[in-house]
């Protein structure tokens, strides 16, 4: 197998909508065609089932609905990489800290949970296949360290959490055996709660997968050291290939609020924020970054059994433009968080603030490892 170079573009499509430009070297390119040429062989994409208001508004962050990620697999597809659907089942963001059911299947038992997510899966899979847009990989369900479609698929309820993976598995095995799957958590250097997640999991009867998707972002997720320990040891453990499923890091601390053109009010800032950069042994520059994703390639390739296959770089291309933001006030109040949006991301982007191609992308395209 290929080593992974892979990219999640979900915003794409939205920023060039918003007016995002993409330059290499002073020319105005593609920016999907460009990180091509720089290397990359996978796309992942978010696939939310209805990000929009009671209105009809889009809740923003891409608007990953089946139809955008259409239109950014089909523009895959036409470049010959291979893709990965990420299905969250909810209408909006789904992380460690919230899995919210979509409004569709609110008030669902388990059994119609269970079969909500066999449908969906299946239906959204045989819709791609008869339009030639396979996905390579499928991640069921985003970040499910603490379970899915809460309260009813939430951690440490195991039966119920391993029935609805087990269902989207089995949707995706049925639709094309060629699919892979992948499972996929966060906080890649935490092993005790790999460990925890996995011995459970396999206890209550979880399904055979694919791949082992961690995301590992430096600024929460520990050293490279405890990356690397924790990857070792699911090699040692589990026997499963593995793909770093997240990750990026910082090329600058400026702001970018001028690019944005939102008042304080109407934004959060950059997540990286000083006080957690300092916390990263590489400097938020593009040197920095370059390093850093040198050193992350590097460390892949070193895992135990030759079980590191790559990464995915986490929205590579989301650079500040008005209007593509993290969350809509509605999208908000559905995820029951505390605004506001703005983009949150685009100091880690491989493009700098006016669009210009990073020299961490070089990096990517000639790691030979």
């Amino acid at each position: 197998m290929e080593f992974v170079k892979g990219m999640d573009l979900s915003s794409l499509d939205e920023v060039e909508r918003c007016g995002g430009k993409f330059f290499d070297e002073n020319k105005e390119v593609d920016a999907m065609e460009t990180l091509k040429d720089y290397g990359m062989n996978l796309l992942r994409l978010r696939l939310w089932n209805h990000p929009y208001d009671e209105d009809g508004n889009s809740f923003g962050a891409g608007t990953c609905d089946l139809p955008v990620v259409k239109r950014l697999a089909a523009r895959a597809k036409k470049l010959g990489i291979d893709w990965c659907l990420d299905l969250h089942y909810s209408d909006f963001w789904t992380d460690p800290g919230k899995q919210r059911v979509p409004r569709a299947w609110k008030g669902m038992d388990e059994n119609q949970l269970e079969e909500a997510v066999y449908q969906f899966t299946k239906e959204t899979l045989e819709e791609l296949c008869a339009e030639d847009l396979r996905p390579q990989m499928v991640a069921v369900g985003n970040e499910i360290t603490n379970g899915l479609l809460w309260p009813l698929g939430q951690k440490p309820n195991w039966k119920n959490l391993t029935r609805f993976i087990n269902a989207g598995i089995r949707a995706v095995r049925e639709c094309n055996s060629d699919i892979s799957v992948m499972i996929h958590l966060d906080a890649g250097g935490n092993n005790e709660m790999y460990r925890d997640w996995f011995d459970n999991y396999f206890a209550h009867g979880g399904a055979d997968f694919d791949y082992m998707g961690l995301s590992y972002y430096p600024f929460w997720h520990g050293s490279f050291e405890d990356l690397r320990n924790n990857m070792n040891d699911m090699a040692a453990r589990y026997h499963k290939d593995m793909i770093v499923a997240e990750v990026s890091t910082g090329f600058t601390l400026e702001d970018y609020q001028s690019y944005e053109k939102l008042p304080d009010e109407k934004r959060k800032g950059m997540a990286t924020k000083p006080e957690l950069a300092e916390k990263v042994p590489y400097d938020m520059s593009p040197s920095g970054q370059s390093l850093f994703m040198k050193d992350l390639m590097d460390l892949i390739k070193g895992i135990d059994e030759g079980r590191g296959k790559g990464f995915i770089y986490w929205e590579a291309a989301w650079i500040p433009v008005p209007g593509s933001q993290w969350a809509s006030e509605a999208a908000i109040a559905y995820m029951q968080e505390k605004g506001p949006g703005g983009n949150e991301w685009a100091n880690q982007a491989l493009f700098d603030y006016d669009g210009n191609a990073l020299p961490a992308l070089k990096t990517i395209r000639d790691y030979k490892g």
